[in-house]
This record gives C-alpha cells, sequence and structure tokens, in this order.
C-alpha cells in the first residue's frame, strides 16, 4: 500500500537515475561544472522532486501536473545525455543504461498519469419519453 512517495515505484527509480547521473557527471570537464553538467543535474534532480511534490498535494489534478512536469525533465535529461555523448563525455556503455532507467521511469510516469486521467463521460442518450 503506497502511503508515501517513497513507496512509488516512479520516485525510487527517478532516484537511482539521480544517483547514475552523479556519478557519471564527476568524471565530465570541470569546465562544464557550470553547464552541461549543472543542466544535467537540475533536470535529473527535478524528476524525483516533482513526483514527490504531486504526490504531496491535494488532488489528482496537482498530481498529474506535477507528473507531466517529470516527465518534461527526463525528455530534458534524455536529450542532455544525448548531447554529452556527442561531445564525448559519455560512452554507450555508461549513456545506455541511464537511458534505459529513464525510459523505464517515462513509463511508469505516463502509466499512472493515465490512470490519474479522468474516464471521459458519454453523454446520456435522451429518454424517448422526455
Amino acid at each position: 500500500m503506497i502511503q508515501s512517495y517513497r513507496d512509488l515505484i516512479a520516485w525510487q527509480k527517478a532516484m537511482d537515475l539521480v544517483v547514475g547521473v552523479y556519478e557519471v557527471t564527476r568524471s565530465w570537464p570541470k569546465d562544464e561544472i557550470y553547464g552541461l553538467t549543472n543542466q544535467v543535474r537540475r533536470a535529473t534532480v527535478s524528476i524525483p522532486a516533482n513526483v514527490a511534490e504531486g504526490k504531496g498535494r491535494a488532488g489528482a489534478n496537482e498530481y498529474h501536473h506535477h507528473l507531466s512536469i517529470a516527465h518534461g525533465s527526463l525528455c530534458e535529461l534524455e536529450t542532455q545525455l544525448q548531447i554529452a555523448h556527442r561531445l564525448g563525455y559519455l560512452d554507450e556503455t555508461r549513456l545506455n543504461p541511464l537511458l534505459e532507467t529513464s525510459s523505464e521511469v517515462g513509463r511508469i510516469i505516463q502509466g499512472i498519469m493515465r490512470k490519474l486521467r479522468p474516464t471521459p463521460q458519454r453523454p446520456t442518450p435522451p429518454r424517448p419519453d422526455a
């Protein structure tokens, strides 16, 4: 039973992603510390933070909104990791596990978002005696 955001698999996997990103960015060029390194780290931290904040808010709409932000940060992160790869800061053996975890987090977040969306109500047909 989910009692806290810490019980959410999306949050747990996103936290694993944060650790992985911090580990790989330690070896990036020092002149990127305020550039790409900072952007990648901020995008990554935003993912579990928004999952947690959304879960802590009142109501499904706010939760959905924060999950949407988390998913956007996930897409941002994947793009930045691809940039780092193209620049030679990240080889495929370190890139691929991060992208796999990112994809998994994205699937989980999208699944939660689908469940939070209200199902559209079909209009009630008019009664023949009306």
